[in-house]
């Protein structure tokens, strides 16, 4: 699962500033290392503005935190919190089913968006007539997305625009 995404190097002893996935700097700082061991975090700490500065101890200069830049920082899915009723993951609900509450077949879920109101799905419809696939967004809140499992996000058909 990504967490975070090194966004820049930051000074020049090899801090980077990163973007943030997840629930914040604490979400973060409850895992030790990232991409299967490959970088193992020495400290962070809020930017103020939404993302954090970070210090990997295999980054020691401004030369290898330039080379970290794009570099998402990963966990094991297993390594995960486990989940109250009704949260979710967002890489938990990509690549699944779209039905609507009718029984149609709506497409595949392509995106979990967030524009600040809350998370959107993106699903992505199959071609229709002309050959082309078309894309739609709904909001994941209980009165467009009433339910959800493993295999399938269930939409409210009023919201299905596939």
């Amino acid at each position: 699962m990504t967490m975070a995404a090194v966004a820049a190097a930051h000074g020049i002893t090899g801090e980077v500033r990163l973007k943030l996935f997840g629930e914040g700097v604490a979400a973060l700082k409850s895992y030790r290392t990232f991409n299967n061991g490959a970088l193992t975090l020495k400290s962070i700490k809020d930017d103020g503005k939404g993302g954090a500065f970070a210090r990997f101890a295999e980054v020691s200069d401004r030369t290898a935190a330039e080379k970290l830049r794009g570099t998402a920082l990963t966990v094991p899915r297993s390594a995960m919190p486990p989940l109250a009723p009704g949260e979710y993951y967002h890489a938990d609900l990509l690549g699944l089913a779209a039905q609507s509450t009718t029984g149609a077949m709506l497409g595949t879920v392509v995106a979990v968006d967030n524009f600040g109101a809350g998370d959107i799905l993106e699903i992505e419809a199959p071609a229709g007539e002309d050959g082309k696939s078309h894309r739609f967004m709904v909001p994941m809140r209980a009165e467009a997305v009433p339910e959800w499992d493993e295999t399938r996000v269930l939409i409210e058909d009023a919201y299905a625009q596939g």
